[in-house]
């Protein structure tokens, strides 16, 4: 009768740790593709928002300096280059 009940709960212990291997296994497998949802995401909203336009001085073709504009708004001075 021992020997039954240790094969008995021998079968049942294998039995929970596959359960617990097949639950940990689809878990992960529900977390990865949340993930890999968002990053495609983001990565699509990041094609389809606009790109930044750089701010360039305004330079001619014979590289002229231009004189900086310096004015005082009321909240601060400002110098343009």
């Amino acid at each position: 009768m021992q020997s039954i009940r240790s094969l008995l709960f021998t079968a049942a212990g294998i039995a929970f740790m596959l359960m617990a291997l097949v639950f940990t296994a689809s878990l992960g497998l529900a977390l990865a593709g949340i993930a890999t949802v968002f990053v495609i995401g983001s990565a699509i909203s990041a094609r389809l928002s606009p790109k930044p336009v750089r701010a360039a001085a305004g330079r001619t073709a014979g590289r002229q300096e231009r004189e900086p504009r310096i004015w005082n708004d009321g909240r601060g001075t400002i110098i343009d280059l």
